[in-house]
C-alpha cells in the first residue's frame, strides 16, 4: 500500500511538473475538415492569440475525411501529453458516431473536452434557377420533380447532411446526399448549378447570397442568424425538427494532464477576449457562450444524446 501511495505521489508530481513547463515545442490543433470551412477558419483565427498566449506554434492539420471521424479517432489516440488537440465540433462529436454500428472512438469518454467556442447556424441555399423564394416553395418544387433532388452539404455526418435527411424524412421528399469533402468544392458544383440545393454552415455562404449568386430560404436556428437577419429561422417556419447548430471547441485526447487542461483553458478564454477576434467571430456569424470545461463536457454528453433519436430516425448511415 505504501508503494502504491509512493508511485501516485510520484505520478502526481511529474504531472504537475509538466503542465508548468507546458508547451515547449509546437502543439497540433486537427481540424477534421478541409481547408476554407467554418472549422478551418475559426481554427485559423484562434490559433494566433493562442501561441501568443503559449509562446509556441499552434499548427493547423486538416484531417478531413469519413464523416470527420479519420481526425478525431487520431486524437482520440494520441499521447495525452497536451500537445494535440482537435477542433471540436458536432460532425465527429455528437453525429458521426450515432451513424457507426461500431463507433471507433467515444465521442464523450474517449476525449477530454476543455473550450467552448461557440455555435453557427446552417442555411438552406439554392442555386437561382430553382423557381423558390422560400422554404415552402421549396418543399413544393422537390415534390412536384420526377426525379430525386441532389443536395449537398460539407460531408457526410455533417449538420447539413442530417438535417437534410431529417427534412426528406418529415416531409415524405424524393432527395439524394452529396456529400463534399467541404464546403469549397461543394459551392463550385452548387454555383455552377450542378446541384441545385445545399445545407451548410452560414457563414462562407452570405457572400454569395449578398451576390445574387445564392438564394437563402432558412436558418437552421431558433433565430435569425444576425449576420443575415432577413433570412427566417427554421423554427419560425413551423420546422422545429431542422433546428440545429454546430458548435465549435477545443479538445484533447482522454487523459490529458489537469494542469494543462486548465492551462489551455486559461490562456484560450484570453485569446477568445482579444477584440479582434471577438469581432472576427461574430462577423463568421459565430454565437460565443462562456462555459467552464465541466460545463462543455456536460454540453458534448447532451448532444450526444439529443442527437442519437434523429440519426436513428433519419436513417443516414456511415460505413
Amino acid at each position: 500500500m505504501k508503494l502504491r501511495a509512493l508511485l501516485c505521489v510520484a505520478l502526481m508530481a511529474a504531472g504537475s511538473a509538466m503542465a508548468q513547463n507546458w508547451p515547449t515545442r509546437p502543439i497540433r490543433m486537427v481540424v477534421t475538415f478541409p481547408p476554407g470551412g467554418s472549422s478551418d477558419i475559426v481554427a485559423r483565427l484562434v490559433a494566433v492569440p493562442l501561441q501568443e498566449e503559449l509562446g509556441q506554434p499552434v499548427i493547423i492539420d486538416n484531417k478531413p475525411g469519413a464523416g470527420s471521424t479519420i481526425g478525431a479517432f487520431e486524437v482520440a489516440r494520441a499521447e495525452p501529453d497536451g500537445y494535440t488537440f482537435m477542433l471540436s465540433n458536432s460532425a465527429p462529436i455528437s453525429i458521426s458516431p450515432a451513424m457507426q454500428d461500431k463507433p471507433r472512438y467515444d465521442p464523450v469518454k474517449g476525449f477530454t473536452h476543455v473550450v467552448y467556442i461557440g455555435s453557427v447556424a446552417n442555411v438552406f441555399v439554392v442555386h437561382p434557377s430553382v423557381p423558390a423564394n422560400n422554404f415552402a416553395e421549396l418543399i413544393s418544387w422537390i415534390k412536384a420533380q420526377p426525379n430525386p433532388v441532389n443536395y449537398g452539404s460539407g460531408g457526410i455526418g455533417s449538420i447539413g447532411h442530417l438535417v437534410g435527411e431529417t427534412m426528406k424524412k418529415d416531409h415524405v421528399l424524393k432527395m439524394e446526399h452529396v456529400g463534399y469533402k467541404g464546403s469549397s468544392p461543394m459551392h463550385n458544383d452548387l454555383l455552377a448549378g450542378t446541384i441545385p440545393l445545399a445545407i451548410d454552415t452560414l457563414p462562407q455562404n452570405v457572400p454569395f447570397m449578398k451576390d445574387g449568386k445564392l438564394r437563402a430560404l432558412a436558418v437552421t436556428s431558433a433565430a435569425r442568424a444576425p449576420m443575415a437577419p432577413e433570412v427566417p429561422s427554421v423554427l419560425e417556419l413551423g420546422q422545429k425538427k431542422l433546428v440545429a447548430e454546430n458548435f465549435l471547441g477545443i479538445s484533447g485526447p482522454a487523459g490529458l494532464p489537469p494542469g494543462i487542461a486548465a492551462r489551455l483553458y486559461a490562456a484560450s478564454r484570453r485569446a477568445l477576449a482579444d477584440p479582434k477576434v471577438v469581432q472576427r467571430l461574430a462577423e463568421l456569424g459565430v454565437q460565443t457562450r462562456g462555459m467552464s470545461p465541466e460545463q462543455f463536457t456536460a454540453f458534448v454528453a447532451a448532444q450526444v444524446n439529443d442527437w442519437r433519436q434523429p440519426v436513428k430516425d433519419s436513417g443516414a448511415k456511415l460505413n
